[in-house]
């Protein structure tokens, strides 16, 4: 259409895998920005990746007793807010969690089903093994 903003899609390697960066001249919505791998998507590399990270395992535990899922902002973690916004995105892109917005907040679930069909048992036993781990001490 005339006079409509341009945007392109690039994919770039990285690491062993690749991604889709997304580049436009129009702010996209936040329905576009929230790109959720699909369940043959999600790789155990991302995965185990993402979940090498204290914070993002502290994140992830924290959504494992939330079935209607929690808000970015209700996390106690040691990080400033764009980290925390940091760390949501990799949980994402790995598969791990869905983000949906309502309203100005994001809400964040776990994937569980999506991890159990790729991965049986992975997610269990990484959570179990995290509960048996002391909590690493938040810093002010």
């Amino acid at each position: 259409m005339a006079g409509s903003p341009s945007c392109t899609m690039t994919v770039v390697p990285y690491q062993s895998t690749m991604i889709v960066v997304q580049s436009s001249h129009m702010p996209a919505t936040a329905d576009e920005t929230l790109t959720h791998p699909t369940r043959e998507e999600i790789a155990l590399p991302a995965v185990l990746h993402a979940l090498s990270d204290p914070v993002r395992l502290l994140m992830v535990r924290g959504l494992a007793g939330a079935l209607d899922g929690r808000t970015c902002g209700s996390f106690d973690v040691p990080v400033t807010k764009s980290t925390c916004t940091h760390h949501f995105r990799v949980l994402r892109e790995a598969g791990i969690i869905h983000q949906r917005q309502e309203g100005k907040a994001r809400v964040n679930t776990l994937r569980r089903d999506d991890l159990e069909a790729r991965f049986p048992g992975l997610l269990a036993s990484i959570l179990q093994a995290a509960d048996a781990e002391p909590e690493p001490l938040a810093t002010s």
